[in-house]
Protein backbone atom coordinates (compact mmCIF):
# COMPACT_ATOMS: atom_id res chain seq x y z
CA UNK A 1 0.00 0.00 0.00
CA UNK A 2 1.10 3.64 -0.87
CA UNK A 3 0.60 5.70 2.67
CA UNK A 4 1.10 9.17 2.96
CA UNK A 5 1.79 10.26 6.40
CA UNK A 6 1.29 13.91 7.78
CA UNK A 7 3.22 14.65 10.80
CA UNK A 8 5.80 11.94 9.96
CA UNK A 9 8.71 13.07 12.64
CA UNK A 10 6.34 13.78 15.66
CA UNK A 11 6.15 11.27 18.64
CA UNK A 12 3.17 9.55 16.74
CA UNK A 13 3.69 9.76 13.31
CA UNK A 14 7.30 8.77 13.40
CA UNK A 15 6.39 5.85 15.01
CA UNK A 16 3.82 5.35 12.43
CA UNK A 17 5.81 5.54 9.42
CA UNK A 18 8.40 2.97 11.37
CA UNK A 19 5.13 0.58 11.49
CA UNK A 20 4.35 0.66 8.21
CA UNK A 21 7.43 0.44 6.60
CA UNK A 22 8.25 -2.61 8.62
CA UNK A 23 4.92 -4.34 7.59
CA UNK A 24 6.06 -3.74 3.69
CA UNK A 25 3.72 -0.40 2.63
CA UNK A 26 5.63 2.29 0.83
CA UNK A 27 5.46 5.06 2.84
CA UNK A 28 6.12 8.88 2.12
CA UNK A 29 5.94 12.41 4.66
CA UNK A 30 5.51 15.74 4.13
CA UNK A 31 8.46 17.60 5.10
CA UNK A 32 8.80 21.23 6.06
CA UNK A 33 11.60 21.65 6.13
CA UNK A 34 15.41 19.96 5.37
CA UNK A 35 15.82 18.58 9.00
CA UNK A 36 12.48 17.30 8.52
CA UNK A 37 12.87 15.69 4.77
CA UNK A 38 16.81 13.64 6.86
CA UNK A 39 15.20 12.34 9.39
CA UNK A 40 12.00 11.26 7.04
CA UNK A 41 14.93 9.34 4.77
CA UNK A 42 16.41 7.79 7.88
CA UNK A 43 13.03 5.48 8.40
CA UNK A 44 13.09 4.61 4.91
CA UNK A 45 10.30 7.18 4.09
CA UNK A 46 10.41 9.40 1.02
CA UNK A 47 10.22 13.16 1.91
CA UNK A 48 7.39 15.52 0.54
CA UNK A 49 8.04 18.94 0.75
CA UNK A 50 5.30 20.62 1.86
CA UNK A 51 3.34 22.26 4.42
CA UNK A 52 0.13 21.49 6.31
CA UNK A 53 -0.71 24.76 6.63
CA UNK A 54 -0.45 25.26 2.65
CA UNK A 55 -2.03 22.25 1.39
CA UNK A 56 -2.73 23.56 -2.55
CA UNK A 57 0.99 23.57 -2.92
CA UNK A 58 1.73 19.98 -2.81
CA UNK A 59 -1.70 17.97 -2.28
CA UNK A 60 -2.95 17.73 -5.97
CA UNK A 61 0.25 16.45 -7.21
CA UNK A 62 1.02 14.19 -4.03
CA UNK A 63 -3.01 12.76 -3.57
CA UNK A 64 -3.25 10.66 -6.90
CA UNK A 65 0.23 8.74 -6.28
CA UNK A 66 -0.74 6.99 -2.59
CA UNK A 67 -4.34 5.14 -1.61
CA UNK A 68 -3.70 5.96 1.99
CA UNK A 69 -3.27 9.23 3.91
CA UNK A 70 -2.59 9.33 7.78
CA UNK A 71 -3.25 12.78 9.67
CA UNK A 72 -1.19 12.86 12.28
CA UNK A 73 -0.25 16.41 11.92
CA UNK A 74 -0.79 19.35 14.57
CA UNK A 75 0.54 23.03 15.06
CA UNK A 76 -0.50 23.31 18.71
CA UNK A 77 -1.01 27.12 18.10
CA UNK A 78 -4.14 29.33 18.27
CA UNK A 79 -5.04 28.85 15.30
CA UNK A 80 -4.25 25.06 15.23
CA UNK A 81 -8.45 24.68 14.21
CA UNK A 82 -8.00 27.31 11.60
CA UNK A 83 -5.13 25.67 10.13
CA UNK A 84 -6.56 22.03 10.09
CA UNK A 85 -10.00 23.53 8.49
CA UNK A 86 -7.87 24.52 5.68
CA UNK A 87 -6.04 21.18 4.81
CA UNK A 88 -9.12 19.26 4.81
CA UNK A 89 -10.84 21.65 2.12
CA UNK A 90 -8.65 21.20 -0.10
CA UNK A 91 -7.68 16.88 1.14
CA UNK A 92 -11.17 15.70 1.31
CA UNK A 93 -12.31 16.81 -2.07
CA UNK A 94 -8.44 15.70 -3.37
CA UNK A 95 -9.11 12.01 -1.82
CA UNK A 96 -12.27 11.83 -3.68
CA UNK A 97 -11.76 13.03 -6.81
CA UNK A 98 -9.30 9.91 -7.48
CA UNK A 99 -11.95 7.67 -7.65
CA UNK A 100 -10.71 4.91 -5.98
CA UNK A 101 -12.00 5.28 -2.23
CA UNK A 102 -8.80 5.83 -1.00
CA UNK A 103 -8.87 6.15 3.00
CA UNK A 104 -7.82 8.61 5.39
CA UNK A 105 -6.62 7.82 9.19
CA UNK A 106 -7.72 11.04 11.45
CA UNK A 107 -6.23 11.31 14.58
CA UNK A 108 -8.33 12.36 17.27
CA UNK A 109 -7.12 11.89 20.68
CA UNK A 110 -8.41 11.33 24.65
CA UNK A 111 -8.86 15.40 25.19
CA UNK A 112 -12.01 15.31 22.92
CA UNK A 113 -13.25 13.46 25.66
CA UNK A 114 -14.30 15.32 29.20
CA UNK A 115 -12.98 14.19 32.89
CA UNK A 116 -13.97 10.69 33.50
CA UNK A 117 -11.90 9.64 36.59
CA UNK A 118 -13.97 6.47 37.55
CA UNK A 119 -15.62 5.25 34.33
CA UNK A 120 -13.90 4.14 31.88
CA UNK A 121 -14.60 5.96 28.17
CA UNK A 122 -15.13 4.23 25.27
CA UNK A 123 -16.08 4.63 21.75
CA UNK A 124 -19.71 5.11 22.90
CA UNK A 125 -19.04 8.36 24.86
CA UNK A 126 -20.43 11.19 24.23
CA UNK A 127 -17.53 13.84 23.14
CA UNK A 128 -16.95 16.91 26.22
CA UNK A 129 -13.61 17.99 24.84
CA UNK A 130 -11.00 20.49 26.35
CA UNK A 131 -12.09 23.94 25.29
CA UNK A 132 -8.97 24.60 22.88
CA UNK A 133 -9.92 21.46 20.78
CA UNK A 134 -13.34 21.62 20.68
CA UNK A 135 -13.09 22.36 16.80
CA UNK A 136 -11.59 18.67 16.70
CA UNK A 137 -15.12 17.16 17.40
CA UNK A 138 -16.24 19.03 14.25
CA UNK A 139 -13.32 17.83 12.11
CA UNK A 140 -13.76 14.35 13.51
CA UNK A 141 -18.01 14.44 12.15
CA UNK A 142 -16.46 16.05 8.59
CA UNK A 143 -13.80 13.36 7.83
CA UNK A 144 -16.68 10.81 9.01
CA UNK A 145 -18.68 11.86 6.90
CA UNK A 146 -16.64 12.73 3.79
CA UNK A 147 -17.90 11.30 0.07
CA UNK A 148 -15.48 9.45 -1.72
CA UNK A 149 -13.09 7.86 0.90
CA UNK A 150 -13.04 5.40 3.69
CA UNK A 151 -12.46 7.27 6.96
CA UNK A 152 -11.31 6.26 10.15
CA UNK A 153 -10.36 8.15 13.32
CA UNK A 154 -7.92 7.07 15.83
CA UNK A 155 -7.95 8.58 19.17
CA UNK A 156 -4.89 8.07 21.32
CA UNK A 157 -4.37 7.86 25.02
CA UNK A 158 -1.32 10.41 26.64
CA UNK A 159 1.48 8.95 24.43
CA UNK A 160 4.71 7.81 25.87
CA UNK A 161 7.87 7.32 24.16
CA UNK A 162 11.43 6.40 25.00
CA UNK A 163 12.84 9.66 23.71
CA UNK A 164 9.50 12.13 23.63
CA UNK A 165 6.11 12.92 25.42
CA UNK A 166 5.74 13.78 29.04
CA UNK A 167 6.69 10.48 30.96
CA UNK A 168 10.37 11.33 29.09
CA UNK A 169 10.38 14.91 29.73
CA UNK A 170 9.78 13.49 33.79
CA UNK A 171 12.54 11.41 32.81
CA UNK A 172 14.79 14.13 32.03
CA UNK A 173 14.21 16.43 34.96
CA UNK A 174 14.63 13.44 37.60
CA UNK A 175 17.48 12.52 35.13
CA UNK A 176 18.96 16.37 35.90
CA UNK A 177 18.38 16.23 39.58
CA UNK A 178 15.12 18.18 39.38
CA UNK A 179 12.15 17.43 40.86
CA UNK A 180 9.49 16.12 38.58
CA UNK A 181 6.61 18.74 37.36
CA UNK A 182 3.29 17.14 37.96
CA UNK A 183 0.42 19.52 36.93
CA UNK A 184 -2.55 20.33 38.85
CA UNK A 185 -2.50 16.95 41.34
CA UNK A 186 -0.59 13.65 41.86
CA UNK A 187 -3.86 11.80 41.85
CA UNK A 188 -4.79 13.01 38.22
CA UNK A 189 -5.14 9.54 35.85
CA UNK A 190 -3.85 9.55 32.54
CA UNK A 191 -4.67 6.79 29.97
CA UNK A 192 -1.93 5.62 28.18
CA UNK A 193 -0.31 4.07 25.13
CA UNK A 194 3.40 3.75 23.81
CA UNK A 195 3.86 5.32 20.74
CA UNK A 196 5.34 1.99 19.53
CA UNK A 197 1.61 0.43 20.50
CA UNK A 198 -0.20 3.03 18.97
CA UNK A 199 1.59 2.87 15.52
CA UNK A 200 0.43 -1.00 15.33
CA UNK A 201 -3.43 0.27 15.69
CA UNK A 202 -2.88 2.77 13.03
CA UNK A 203 -1.57 -0.04 10.63
CA UNK A 204 -4.11 -2.40 11.56
CA UNK A 205 -6.82 0.48 11.07
CA UNK A 206 -5.12 0.87 7.54
CA UNK A 207 -5.33 -2.61 6.31
CA UNK A 208 -8.49 -3.50 7.38
CA UNK A 209 -10.67 -2.29 4.33
CA UNK A 210 -14.03 -2.94 5.71
CA UNK A 211 -12.86 -0.26 8.81
CA UNK A 212 -14.54 2.73 9.50
CA UNK A 213 -15.28 4.65 12.63
CA UNK A 214 -13.76 5.39 15.67
CA UNK A 215 -11.15 3.37 17.86
CA UNK A 216 -9.37 4.31 20.66
CA UNK A 217 -6.16 3.40 21.06
CA UNK A 218 -5.13 2.93 25.19
CA UNK A 219 -2.98 -0.15 26.91
CA UNK A 220 -3.28 1.04 30.69
CA UNK A 221 -6.61 2.55 31.15
CA UNK A 222 -5.72 4.99 33.92
CA UNK A 223 -2.38 5.50 35.66
CA UNK A 224 -1.67 7.90 38.29
CA UNK A 225 0.76 10.99 37.25
CA UNK A 226 2.01 10.97 40.93
CA UNK A 227 3.29 7.17 40.37
CA UNK A 228 4.68 7.75 37.20
CA UNK A 229 6.79 10.66 39.05
CA UNK A 230 7.59 8.46 41.64
CA UNK A 231 8.78 5.98 39.49
CA UNK A 232 11.13 8.39 37.07
CA UNK A 233 12.65 9.70 40.29
CA UNK A 234 13.60 6.00 41.96
CA UNK A 235 15.25 5.26 37.77
CA UNK A 236 17.48 8.04 38.24
CA UNK A 237 18.25 8.25 42.55
CA UNK A 238 15.96 10.81 43.08
CA UNK A 239 14.43 11.57 46.66
CA UNK A 240 13.13 15.14 45.75
CA UNK A 241 9.20 15.08 46.04
CA UNK A 242 7.36 16.12 42.47
CA UNK A 243 6.84 19.53 42.36
CA UNK A 244 2.63 20.49 41.61
CA UNK A 245 2.25 23.25 40.03
CA UNK A 246 -1.21 25.38 39.13
CA UNK A 247 -2.97 24.53 35.95
CA UNK A 248 -2.80 27.85 35.05
CA UNK A 249 0.93 28.31 35.21
CA UNK A 250 1.06 25.94 32.34
CA UNK A 251 -1.38 27.55 30.52
CA UNK A 252 0.50 30.66 30.41
CA UNK A 253 3.63 29.06 29.58
CA UNK A 254 2.55 26.45 27.04
CA UNK A 255 -0.86 27.62 25.79
CA UNK A 256 -4.66 26.71 26.74
CA UNK A 257 -4.12 23.25 24.99
CA UNK A 258 -1.93 22.49 28.11
CA UNK A 259 -4.63 21.98 30.47
CA UNK A 260 -5.52 18.66 28.90
CA UNK A 261 -2.45 17.42 31.50
CA UNK A 262 -4.46 18.13 34.36
CA UNK A 263 -7.63 16.02 32.88
CA UNK A 264 -8.21 12.74 34.78
CA UNK A 265 -9.56 10.15 32.89
CA UNK A 266 -9.92 6.83 32.31
CA UNK A 267 -10.06 4.70 29.06
CA UNK A 268 -10.99 1.29 27.84
CA UNK A 269 -9.10 -0.19 25.01
CA UNK A 270 -11.46 -3.20 24.49
CA UNK A 271 -13.08 -2.04 21.07
CA UNK A 272 -9.44 -2.14 19.80
CA UNK A 273 -8.47 -5.38 20.88
CA UNK A 274 -11.75 -7.26 19.89
CA UNK A 275 -12.36 -5.67 16.44
CA UNK A 276 -8.83 -5.76 15.31
CA UNK A 277 -6.92 -7.94 17.15
CA UNK A 278 -4.90 -5.35 18.73
CA UNK A 279 -1.98 -6.12 21.24
CA UNK A 280 -0.02 -3.72 23.33
CA UNK A 281 2.90 -4.53 24.87
CA UNK A 282 4.54 -1.96 26.77
CA UNK A 283 3.08 -0.58 29.71
CA UNK A 284 3.29 2.42 31.23
CA UNK A 285 2.33 1.39 35.16
CA UNK A 286 5.13 1.84 37.57
CA UNK A 287 5.03 -1.43 39.89
CA UNK A 288 4.14 0.47 42.91
CA UNK A 289 0.99 2.43 43.37
CA UNK A 290 0.75 6.27 44.28
CA UNK A 291 -2.48 5.30 45.76
CA UNK A 292 -0.90 2.58 48.15
CA UNK A 293 1.96 5.45 49.66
Amino acid sequence: MRVLVLGGTGVIGAAVVRALIAAGHTVSGLARSPDAAERLLETGAEPVAGDIGAPRLWAGAVIDEVDTVVLAAGSFTTDMGAVEARLLDTLLPALASTGRRPTLVYTGGCWLWGPSPERAIDERTGFDPLPAFAWAVGHVERVLAAPGIRAAVVHPAMVHADAAGPVAAMEAQARAGEPVRLIGSATTLWPMVHADDLADLYRRVLEDETFTGHVIGVADEAVAVGDLAHAAAQRHGSTLPPRVVAENLVVTELGDWARGYARSQRMSGAFARSRLGWKPRRSARPAASFAGR
